[in-house]
């Protein structure tokens, strides 16, 4: 690490200290040369590859923003967004690769948001489960039936999402359209 004053190409570390999530480390360090401080954090990185082939740096952000766009309209706290951005980033950092595709931090969204909202899980599982028809939600549906997942207060609103489903696809005109998400990982 070069002295960002004298530009020293050494240093010597000081102190180390994790920081309050762990993702990452402070480290004090002082130059031998001309005996100032300054402090370095160093991360882990994890790449995330695009459908297009490009390379970029997970983003929690870019997770929760996709995310949310899926629970729109739901009664989901940012906070709550918050807490799943963290678990994903958790679960994708624990597979131990250094590179993810976004299909794959689609599909470690989907846990978490199962447990968080079913009709946003629904949502987005249509785009990172690849729904084609109306077959897709409801076998989706039935599997969270089976489950046990069954939400009291929400059973209506994913009947609601089939039956906009089943309109959109006859065609019809007056139907109402279901926010999907667009790619999280994007």
């Amino acid at each position: 690490m070069h002295c960002p004053f004298c530009r020293h190409p050494d240093s010597r570390v000081v102190d180390s200290r994790t920081t309050d999530d762990g993702t990452s480390i402070r480290r004090r360090r002082q130059c031998p040369d001309c005996s100032r401080r300054f402090t370095t954090v160093e991360t882990c990185s994890l790449m995330v590859v695009k459908r297009s082939g490009v390379t970029e740096p997970f983003s929690r952000t870019k997770v929760i923003n996709g995310v949310r766009k899926a629970c729109q309209g739901r009664p989901v706290t940012e906070d709550a967004l918050a807490q799943l951005g963290q678990r994903v980033e958790e679960a994708v950092r624990a597979t131990g690769s250094a590179e993810l595709t976004t299909h794959d931090v689609g599909l470690a969204i989907l846990g978490p948001l199962q447990e968080l909202d079913l009709v946003a899980y629904l949502r987005f599982a249509s785009v990172y489960r690849a729904f084609d028809s109306l077959d897709d939600f409801e076998a989706a549906i039935a599997e969270l039936r089976e489950q046990g997942e069954r939400p009291d207060a929400d059973d209506e609103d994913v009947d609601d999402v089939v039956e906009e489903r089943r309109e959109n696809d006859r065609g019809s005109a007056g139907a109402a359209q279901v926010p999907v998400p667009a790619h999280a990982a994007d």
